[in-house]
């Protein structure tokens, strides 16, 4: 379950990093409207969930994303330097692995506000959702690749 998490905040974070590129940005709108519309379905959402629970799914997504783009940001840095310290590689490294620690945060944080929109079965149905759109994310990326 975790490795499917893993997997997914790389999907999102290919996905958000693509927003930045004008030529891929279409791309990866598409993408998170794929994943958005997925979960709908798959949850099985009624109009009034929908529009309490994406707003804050959407957050979420960003808090991570944040997450992830500043320990990228800090081991960009060290890869720049020309000789780094250790206490430089420590730092990076440290938050390259506290990452997942803060990603599990945020989303404990965000599954206390969903409890209050979604059904039990509903938010069972969010992590499968999401471990099943990122299994699709990576089978076309494989089919891409053999092309």
């Amino acid at each position: 379950m975790r490795r499917l998490l893993t997997l997914l905040v790389v999907a999102l974070t290919i996905c958000t990093t693509a927003l930045a590129q004008p030529s891929r940005s279409k791309w990866a709108a598409d993408m998170y409207e794929a994943k958005h519309k997925m979960i709908v379905e798959e949850l099985g959402l009624t109009p009034t969930q929908q529009k309490q629970f994406m707003p804050l799914y959407e957050q979420m997504e960003r808090e991570i994303y944040q997450t992830n783009s500043e320990a990228r940001a800090l081991a960009a840095e060290v890869e720049k330097k020309r000789n780094p310290s250790d206490r430089d590689y420590e730092v990076a490294a440290n938050a390259l692995s506290n990452t997942r620690v803060r990603e599990g945060e945020i989303e404990a944080k965000y599954y206390d506000k969903f409890a209050k929109i979604l059904t039990k079965k509903q938010l069972f149905q969010l992590k499968q959702a999401e471990a099943k759109f990122t299994r699709q994310m990576l089978s076309k990326g494989k089919k891409n690749n053999r092309k």
